[in-house]
């Protein structure tokens, strides 16, 4: 029997184009939520062990190190999103990597949430939070307004991770053999640098949501969006501890 794939949401009826968009950010807030109940259970269930972890805890943070744990799993799973996209993966198995990538960011943001919580304000996570959807619910109104299409950043945005991905390693590894540390101007640019890779990749995914996913691709379309949504928030939360560590 053959198989039919489902049409792009651009080719469908506007009442089918708007289910799917519709589905894919109802997704996207449930992954947002997941991951801030998982953070708060992991809170919870570390809390005793945070004493003892503090010295490794800040050391991680202020290394390069968070940076390219954080930079490799978000080119990762956009490239796993893509390929499911594009090569049309089951269902069970776009959920499965959606659920596992929740996860993963849930426990690689442990460190960072625990500075910024105990070293700087709780307050900072809702600055980094409210500075974040504004910047995502700006970027998305650009590409639904416009109706533009931005798949033409897909090689710029390939070569500006590549880049990004090349800089933090070398840091890394001066920091492993000679003991370099980045001062606070070279810290903030990568923070900054960090900001415009994720704005570049919501203006991109939301362009290839719009017109070049099909109808049933709304969990890997999720899956991307909240790649590049933690990924901003990352980086704004970095932005803002810099700032506040150099008042």
């Amino acid at each position: 029997m053959r198989f039919e794939m489902a049409p792009l949401a651009i080719e469908s009826a506007t009442s089918e184009r708007t289910a799917f968009i519709r589905r894919t950010y109802a997704h996207l807030a449930g992954a947002i939520l997941a991951f801030t109940l998982l953070e708060v259970a992991l809170f919870k269930f570390l809390a005793p062990a945070f004493p003892a972890l503090d010295q490794a805890l800040q050391t991680f943070v202020r290394s390069q190190i968070s940076q390219l744990v954080v930079l490799l799993a978000f080119i990762g799973v956009s490239f796993l999103a893509r390929y499911w996209a594009s090569n049309g993966g089951s269902a069970t198995m776009q959920y499965a990597g959606l659920g596992l990538f929740v996860v993963a960011q849930a426990v690689i943001f442990v460190p960072i949430l625990y500075i910024a919580i105990h070293y700087f304000s709780p307050t900072i996570l809702l600055q980094a939070a409210i500075l974040t959807l504004s910047l995502f619910a700006g970027l998305t109104a650009v590409v639904f307004i416009t109706g533009k299409d931005f798949s033409f950043m897909a090689s710029i945005l390939m070569i500006a991770s590549f880049l990004m991905l090349g800089i933090v390693l070398c840091v890394v590894a001066l920091s492993l053999t000679t003991g370099f540390q980045p001062g606070w101007y070279f810290s903030m640019g990568i923070a900054i640098f960090g900001v415009m890779l994720a704005a570049g990749f919501i203006l991109y995914d939301t362009s290839n949501i719009m017109l070049h996913f099909r109808t049933d691709q709304h969990v890997a379309a999720s899956l991307e969006l909240f790649s590049s949504v933690a990924y901003l928030f990352f980086q704004i939360l970095r932005i803002l501890m810099l700032t506040q560590s150099r008042d």
